[in-house]
C-alpha cells in the first residue's frame, strides 16, 4: 500500500512538456501527448490489474462500454495543461459520443499539498457529488501557481481549499466537507487510488489506462482507436 512518507520522498522531474497541436479548418484533431516528459518518478513496473470503478468521479455516460482513466496530481503542472487543453478534447471526440467514461484518480507524490488536495476533493465527490467535484477539480488545476517553484511549497492548505470550494458551493455544504476531511473519511477513497498507482506501475502524471491497459499512443487519433479496440474486447 502506498504511504505519505513514501510518496513524499518521490522527486518529481519534468525534462519536457507534453506538446500537442490542432490542424484547423476540418473536423480532425490531431494532438501529441508526449507523457515521457511528464512528472516522472523512479520505479518503472507493469503489471495488469483489474480495476474497480465504483465510487470513482468521472465524466460519460455509465452505459458507455471503455472506461479512460487518467492519474493525476492537483501540483503536477502537465496536469493542469491536460486538464484544460487535452480533456475537452476527449469530451468532445469519446466522452460526448457515448463511447467512453473519463475517470480521474489520484497519484499524490510531489509533496504534502498534493496528498491534501487529492483527499479534500474526495470529500467533496463523497459529500457533494460528482457534479460538483468536477467543479471543484478544473477550479483546482486554474489556480495552481504558475511558478514551478511552488512545486516543493505548501500552497493547498486547508483554509485555500476551503475557500476555493466556497467559490462553487455555498457555505453549509462546504461546512459539510470541511467535517468530512477532517475527519478523514476520505481516506480509504486515497488510498485505494494510491494502491492502483503501485498496482499498475504508475510513473508519472498524467498517465491514462483504457480499460486498465496503458496508453503509450501520440495523438487523439491513436486514442480513439485505442477505445474502439477496447470497445471490441481486443
Amino acid at each position: 500500500m502506498a504511504n505519505n512518507n513514501k510518496n513524499k520522498k518521490k522527486e518529481s522531474k519534468s525534462s519536457s512538456t507534453f506538446a500537442f497541436w490542432m490542424i484547423g479548418l476540418v473536423a480532425v484533431f490531431i494532438l501529441a501527448f508526449i507523457f515521457l516528459g511528464n512528472h516522472s518518478k523512479q520505479e518503472d513496473k507493469t503489471t495488469t490489474t483489474k480495476i474497480d470503478y465504483s465510487n470513482q468521479p468521472y465524466k460519460g455516460k455509465e452505459s458507455a462500454q471503455v472506461s479512460i482513466i487518467e492519474f493525476g496530481d492537483y501540483k503536477c503542472p502537465n496536469c493542469k495543461n491536460f486538464a484544460k487543453d487535452v480533456v475537452p478534447l476527449i469530451q468532445q471526440e469519446l466522452v460526448d459520443t457515448g463511447k467512453a467514461k473519463f475517470y480521474f484518480m489520484n497519484d499524490s507524490f510531489i509533496n504534502v499539498d498534493s496528498t491534501r488536495s487529492a483527499k479534500f476533493a474526495e470529500s467533496v465527490y463523497q459529500e457533494l457529488g460528482n457534479e460538483t467535484f468536477w467543479k471543484f477539480h478544473d477550479l483546482l488545476f486554474e489556480k495552481q501557481p504558475e511558478d514551478t517553484k511552488y512545486e516543493k511549497i505548501d500552497v493547498y492548505t486547508e483554509d485555500f481549499l476551503t475557500e476555493t470550494l466556497k467559490e462553487v458551493a455555498s457555505d453549509s455544504d462546504v461546512d459539510k466537507v470541511l467535517k468530512n476531511f477532517q475527519a478523514k473519511k476520505s481516506d480509504n477513497a486515497w488510498n485505494k487510488d494510491m494502491d492502483y498507482v503501485e498496482q499498475l506501475g504508475v510513473t508519472g502524471t498524467p498517465t491514462i489506462f483504457v480499460n486498465g491497459e496503458r496508453f503509450d499512443g501520440q495523438t487523439i487519433d491513436d486514442l480513439k482507436d485505442m477505445v474502439e479496440k477496447a470497445a471490441k474486447g481486443e
